[in-house]
């Protein structure tokens, strides 16, 4: 930083100087040397830090790429990571919820239910996301409580060992996710 604004100090200062003598003021080119000298060096103070390579371009970046590296390192599409984190945060909220309290469950139920929608409106089929151990499991989630509800009807309370078998495969579709 004191380089940049030594830069444009000196370029103003030389600019003036060269009007006058056509040759540059070395002043100018000694107080910038000097003032880097002056800079403490944070090679040898306390532990190491983290190098940022990133900085505002990498911010940028990050914000118009529309990939995301997942918790196993690979690359998939953001928006593909939203809905499959939605559909596991609603659909779990959903499997938790209290049947007792109809109101309440059958909220949690809608909001569970529109996310699959969206999900598999989105999604089903698509290339990039088809082979992907995420994908995988949620559809192997989506489809035991489909397969229930078709067999037992709409209105069916789910047994228990459905329901862990499905909150299994959501734990796992998250560990990919």
């Amino acid at each position: 930083m004191a380089v940049v604004l030594g830069a444009k100090i000196c370029s103003f200062v030389t600019f003036k100087t060269m009007n006058r003598t056509s040759k540059p003021d070395m002043d100018c080119a000694n107080a910038v040397l000097s003032s880097q000298a002056a800079l403490p060096s944070r090679r040898h103070h306390g532990p190491k830090r983290r190098k940022r390579t990133d900085g505002v371009a990498g911010a940028i970046k990050s914000l118009f790429d529309p990939n995301e590296k997942t918790k196993s390192g690979k690359l998939l599409p953001k928006a593909y990571l939203k809905a499959a984190r939605e559909v596991v945060k609603n659909l779990r909220e959903s499997l938790k919820e209290d049947t007792k309290d109809i109101a309440k469950f059958r909220r949690t139920a809608d909001a569970a239910k529109e996310s699959i929608r969206e999900y598999l409106g989105s999604w089903r089929g698509q290339e990039k996301v088809v082979r992907e151990e995420s994908y995988v499991e949620l559809e192997k989630a989506i489809r035991s409580l489909a397969s229930f509800y078709s067999r037992a009807g709409p209105s069916a309370q789910l047994p228990e060992e459905v329901r862990s078998e499905i909150l299994n495969d959501l734990n796992t579709a998250e560990e990919f996710l």
